[in-house]
């Protein structure tokens, strides 16, 4: 009882700062807000670890936590000395991809046999409805060319293992989740340099091969080192299984971190609107998912399953590839923000469709 009474005044307290800072962007003083702000989030997660509904949400209020330090401390994050920060963002997508690789083996790939139509249609939806939305959306923003090319390459790039724990929430097929994430990313090399040529090269040159190799560095090596790492030390290191999700989570928040602090000025210039078109883009994800797979269709659990996979890009390797072409400040400014709003809108979805179980779960509870 004391530790619910702790978690619920943490989230008294969290809810007075909020009333602060309201208060303050009322009367203008938005940017003295900066530790109001700070503090509302640490509060918010310290709160929400309280209450089992809420856990989902602590690492996205971590993630904000960590927007807000960049866009009002901005220093402390762009560089020490000579040394960029944003040198970091390719090794941290590569140790996420190892640990990726470290939770594989040829096995997880059977799932492409026993389950070839929904892995089809679940890949085949990713490369047609994101990056085409990605363009639309694009063209009607009316940004300067290298930021509208970022949300093309939001929508070019593969889902995440984030999706993975969203399909597990959600009631859905986490077998075909983790397989479509995997088929999806395997395929990435060499799929998003060309639709990034197709749908991104009015916005911005795109050098197709270079950008390949690129992600062949972020993504293939550092998934084939896992493999073999799982290979060979799988039965006894089990704890590195345990400790990677978390290592992953702190590199995806690290990450976001740096590149908004990197593209501070342009992101609080057109912030607003940039939110709400990766909204946009988030939401049709989920919705033209779903019925993609219910065009063919899918089983409930397997549509939820595509619909999650197709709204949830990887937003840590598309700040990865605009990283490598040199444009972070500005082509990773989508994906940045991108990145927290999938998690809230993911954890809201998820969290509805676990109160409604499929048919499948639903024979299951009666059988016990």
């Amino acid at each position: 009882m004391g530790k619910i009474n702790i978690y619920s005044i943490s989230i008294g307290l969290a809810v007075a700062l909020f009333t602060v800072v309201i208060g303050m962007i009322i009367t203008g003083n938005i940017d003295k807000a900066g530790p109001f702000i700070l503090g509302l989030f640490a509060l918010l997660a310290f709160g929400f670890n309280g209450y089992e509904k809420m856990k989902g949400l602590i690492f996205t209020t971590m993630i904000f936590a960590g927007v807000a330090a960049a866009l009002y401390y901005p220093s402390y994050f762009t560089n020490i000395g000579d040394f960029k920060f944003t040198v970091l963002i390719i090794p941290l997508i590569q140790i996420i991809m190892f640990g990726m690789g470290t939770t594989m083996s040829i096995k997880d790939f059977a799932a492409v046999f026993q389950s070839p139509k929904g892995v089809m249609i679940g890949v085949s939806a990713q490369l047609i409805v994101m990056p085409i939305m990605g363009y639309v959306l694009a063209q009607i923003s009316n940004f300067p060319p290298e930021i509208a090319a970022g949300i093309v390459l939001i929508g070019c790039s593969p889902s995440g293992v984030a999706s993975n724990v969203m399909a597990f929430l959600a009631n859905a097929n986490v077998a075909l989740s983790i397989t479509i994430t995997s088929i999806a990313t395997l395929l990435a090399p060499f799929l998003t340099p060309l639709m990034m040529k197709l749908f991104a090269g009015e916005f911005i040159e795109i050098d197709v091969f270079a950008m390949m190799w690129s992600i062949v560095k972020m993504i293939i090596i550092p998934i084939e080192a896992g493999l073999l790492f799982n290979k060979i030390f799988g039965t006894s290191i089990k704890w590195l299984g345990r400790a990677m999700p978390l290592i992953s989570m702190l590199a995806i928040g690290l990450i976001i971190t740096i590149i908004t602090a990197a593209g501070r000025d342009s992101l609080l210039e057109i912030g607003g609107i940039l939110m709400f078109l990766v909204l946009i883009h988030n939401i049709f994800g989920y919705l033209l998912g779903y019925w993609y797979a219910k065009l063919f269709k899918m089983s409930e659990e397997d549509a939820r399953t595509i619909a999650i996979e197709v709204g949830m890009q990887n937003g840590g390797l598309a700040s990865g590839i605009a990283n490598s072409l040199g444009k972070i400040a500005t082509m990773g400014l989508a994906p940045a923000v991108f990145g927290p709003l999938m998690n809230i809108t993911g954890s809201i979805l998820a969290s509805y469709w676990h109160g409604k179980p499929t048919e499948k779960k639903s024979k299951v509870l009666e059988t016990n």
